[in-house]
């Protein structure tokens, strides 16, 4: 398992510093790949309304905001940045629905076990996987978000990240996850005419082979597409099962 240091400049995103100045210059709100509106039709069908949601690295982003005005009742919001998060604590003070606190996604120990029905990760293990500790950092976050998911909970990571550099980090056995795959593309993206009507879902859950890769010859739509892995934590019956549904499960 290696860094994703072809998608990583110079700057550190693990590092609280560079967070707080970036917040400092730009207070602007700012939701890295997708904004709520691409993503809700999977919020709405993994994500219950009454869930107790954790969002790990929000930053300055509306996504939580824009799932408190669709019905949701309980998020709580981390980021490693003091800035970010004094910034949103005065912006939504009167919105009981969302709370706030500064917090490294790889020591959560404030929380106990089980205290979440889904945890929501929109860049923030990239960030991570960026960061010169990445083989340190990554198994560290992912180990806490697994401890905090109740069993049946779900991790819900939007990644640019395809399987081949995300799969190693998600299969560990220590976070008895199964996962399903799928592929949405990047805001912007203009389907060509002549793919139109053929086209596939982003709702349908792509197959993946027994090592967890997506087939040799699946290819995307498009290249910059972002993928979403919703890890569902196994119950002790399920555990016994495969962590990611197999190509023939699946077609």
């Amino acid at each position: 398992m290696q860094r994703d240091v072809s998608s990583c400049n110079t700057y550190n995103y693990g590092d609280a510093l560079y967070w707080d100045a970036r917040y400092v210059q730009d207070a602007l709100s700012f939701d890295w790949y997708q904004r709520y509106s691409s993503l809700r039709p999977f919020v709405r069908s993994f994500v219950s309304t009454s869930s107790r949601v954790l969002m790990v690295g929000c930053g300055n982003s509306l996504m939580s905001e824009d799932m408190v005005n669709d019905g949701y009742e309980d998020i709580m919001n981390v980021d490693i940045s003091s800035v970010a998060i004094e910034m949103m604590q005065t912006k939504y003070a009167s919105v009981p629905q969302l709370k706030y606190m500064q917090m490294d996604v790889r020591d959560m120990s404030y929380f106990a076990d089980d205290s979440f029905d889904t945890v929501i990760d929109k860049g923030t293990l990239d960030s991570l996987m960026c960061g010169s500790d990445a083989l340190l950092s990554a198994p560290r976050m992912l180990g806490e978000v697994s401890r905090l998911i109740k069993p049946g909970g779900t991790y819900f990571l939007i990644t640019y990240g395809d399987p081949k550099v995300r799969m190693p980090h998600l299969t560990r056995s220590a976070y008895n996850w199964k996962i399903s795959l799928y592929i949405i593309p990047r805001p912007g993206f203009k389907r060509p005419e002549s793919c139109s009507s053929s086209a596939k879902s982003c709702m349908e859950a792509i197959p993946i082979t027994s090592e967890g890769m997506l087939p040799h010859d699946y290819v995307l739509e498009d290249p910059d597409s972002h993928f979403i892995y919703i890890c569902k934590k196994k119950d002790e019956e399920e555990a016994q099962l495969p962590s990611y549904p197999l190509m023939a499960d699946v077609l």
